[in-house]
């Protein structure tokens, strides 16, 4: 089942945003060996790229399009 054209640029907002999510969480790894501060500040921009990744998905939910994590 293809999703309406009207949900296309959100589909791919949420695929942008879910990619964002999945590199900064990486990027915590990346940081560990430089230091608590550096590691908190990778923790706290990974949240905020999960937290909107989340909310793209909760859009698309709400208009019927499931989306795969």
């Amino acid at each position: 089942m293809n999703p309406p054209i009207a949900h296309a640029d959100l589909i791919a907002t949420f695929k942008r945003a879910q990619a964002e999510a999945a590199h900064k969480q990486a990027l915590i790894k990346a940081v560990a060996a430089k230091g608590p501060k550096a590691i908190q500040a990778a923790v706290d921009t990974a949240a905020k790229a999960v937290k909107r990744r989340d909310s793209y998905a909760e859009k698309l939910a709400a208009l019927g399009v499931v989306v795969e994590e």
